[in-house]
């Protein structure tokens, strides 16, 4: 009788205790995106013709090589990011970006620098899974020298 009852009372520890691991695990964005171009807003940019990104997601590192096509052509990039926090650098197009991410809540919050033709740029990024894990949100916030802009990608899972 003893043994049953605290065979009972560890599996009961074992499950509230995977229940609360389960409840802390951050959103894993792993996966080929699509760009959807009707519900994405590029502000003043132009919108891409197609965009694919390949994200590779084992916290705290993240991989996002990507590529998209426009009337001028197709370009390829990797962003590299660290969820915790640590300053990365990429090169897109010959520029450097320095960036830092960290959770914040279940969103990614990504801040990154760079300098265009000798001007600073600061992008602000807002990473969020809804919650079927079919689509990720990127809302953007530009500040360069041309001013500022509000950009909403949205890319769905493949």
């Amino acid at each position: 009788m003893h043994s049953h009852s605290l065979r009972v009372c560890a599996t009961a520890l074992l499950a509230a205790a995977c229940g609360l691991l389960q409840a802390q695990a951050k959103p894993n964005f792993s996966g080929t995106w699509k760009l959807n171009a009707a519900k994405s807003d590029f502000g003043a940019m132009p919108a891409p013709e197609t965009r694919t990104d390949t994200i590779t997601h084992q916290d705290p590192d993240l991989k996002d090589s990507y590529t998209q096509r426009r009337q001028t052509g197709e370009f390829a990039s990797e962003m590299k990011y660290s969820t915790d926090g640590k300053e990365t650098t990429s090169s897109v197009g010959g520029n450097e970006i320095k960036t830092t991410a960290k959770w914040d809540g279940d969103d990614l919050a990504i801040a990154g620098k760079t300098q265009f033709n000798g001007a600073n740029v600061t992008m602000n990024d807002r990473w969020s899974l809804s919650p079927d894990g079919k689509t990720l949100t990127i809302q953007r916030h530009v500040n360069s020298p041309m001013g500022e802009t509000e950009q909403k990608i949205v890319l769905e899972k493949q």
